[in-house]
């Protein structure tokens, strides 16, 4: 039996007076509501549109807190599906309190290429080519 992918807006409470950004805060609480289990893997995200109208915060806030989730594993993007809970049992092993992401597993989505070139232009910049 497969869990339904249904949308979940999590509660998200930003302080616009904190010395932390906007984005962080809402990346700590996404983050907090996975790693407790209160959002479920497979469980859908709202778009960045919903979110940031739902927040009243510009969607590049959402962009941000959503690409610092993908960064750590605990959120993927879907063509056409918006961004799906991979949740902590995906990939992910416990030590301690913390979550740690094997390394192979960064490195293939990240798309690590197997040869990078370097070299200067004429102006001295450097130049690099992955093949």
């Amino acid at each position: 039996m497969s869990r339904r992918r249904e949308l979940f807006v999590p509660q998200i409470v930003l302080d616009r007076r904190a010395t932390n950004p906007l984005h962080r805060q809402i990346y700590r609480q996404i983050a907090a509501a996975i790693r407790s289990g209160a959002i479920h893997g497979e469980a859908r995200l709202p778009s960045t549109r919903v979110m940031a109208k739902l927040l009243s915060v510009s969607r590049n806030t959402v962009f941000a807190a959503y690409d610092d989730l993908a960064a750590d594993g605990l959120i993927r993007g879907e063509r056409g599906a918006g961004m799906r809970v991979l949740g902590i049992g995906n990939g992910t092993a416990k030590h301690g309190s913390q979550v740690w992401f094997g390394l192979r597993h960064v490195i293939r989505a990240a798309g690590y290429p197997t040869r990078v070139l370097g070299f200067e232009d004429q102006d001295g910049n450097p130049l690099y080519i992955h093949h």
